[in-house]
C-alpha cells in the first residue's frame, strides 16, 4: 500500500521529510479494505505518513506491525523541502540521465535505493502488508514480479493498494 497524500503544499520535494497525512486521508476505509484479509503481519516505513496508516490497519486486523527503515522513501538530501522548480534544471537533467548513479547533494542514489529494497525483499515473508512510498514500492513490486527495476516507471497512486500473489 502506498500512503495517502501527506500534509504538504504541492510542488515540494519531500522524500524523507516526516510529514503527517492530509486530514482528508481516508485511513479508516483503507484499514478495513477486504483485500487485506488473511495478512499475518504488516511492514511499514517509519515515516509518519506510512506509520499512521499501518498502525490503524494493525489495530483493525489484530496483527503485528514492524517498522523497517529500508522502506523509507529515496533520500533527496539537500533537495528535501524545496520546491521542485527551485532545483537547478541541470541537476534534474543529470538525475534523468543516470537515475542509478546520480544522487542529490547529501542524498541517496537509485542504486542505493534498489540495494536496500533488495535486502528487504530477500527477508520478506508471504501473507503480509507493506505500507511504504512510491519509490520503494516501485522497486519492491518489480522485485516481487521478477522484473527489472525501472526507477522512472509510474509509482502506485497515493492511497492505493497493489496485491501481489503467487507461489
Amino acid at each position: 500500500m502506498r500512503h495517502p497524500a501527506p500534509l504538504i503544499e504541492p510542488g515540494i520535494c519531500y522524500g524523507r521529510l516526516d510529514l503527517p497525512l492530509h486530514p482528508d486521508a481516508d485511513v479508516e476505509r483503507m484499514a478495513r479494505d477486504s483485500l487485506l484479509a488473511g495478512s499475518k503481519h504488516i511492514w511499514t516505513s517509519p515515516s509518519r505518513r506510512c506509520r499512521e496508516l499501518a498502525e490503524r490497519i494493525a489495530e483493525v486486523m489484530g496483527v503485528p506491525l514492524y517498522a523497517d527503515p529500508r522502506l523509507m522513501e529515496l533520500d533527496f538530501g539537500e533537495w528535501e523541502g524545496k520546491p521542485w522548480e527551485e532545483i537547478p534544471r541541470a541537476d534534474l537533467d543529470l538525475w534523468a540521465a543516470d537515475p542509478l548513479g546520480f544522487r542529490a547533494p547529501n542524498g541517496e542514489s537509485g542504486s542505493e535505493l534498489i540495494a536496500r529494497l533488495t535486502d528487504f525483499h530477500t527477508a520478506l515473508a508471504r501473507d503480509c502488508i507493506v505500507v511504504s512510498h512510491g519509490g520503494p514500492l516501485r522497486v519492491l513490486s518489480a522485485l516481487l514480479r521478477g522484473q527489472p527495476v525501472n526507477l522512472f516507471a509510474p509509482p502506485p497512486a497515493m492511497g492505493t493498494m497493489t496485491v501481489l500473489s503467487g507461489s
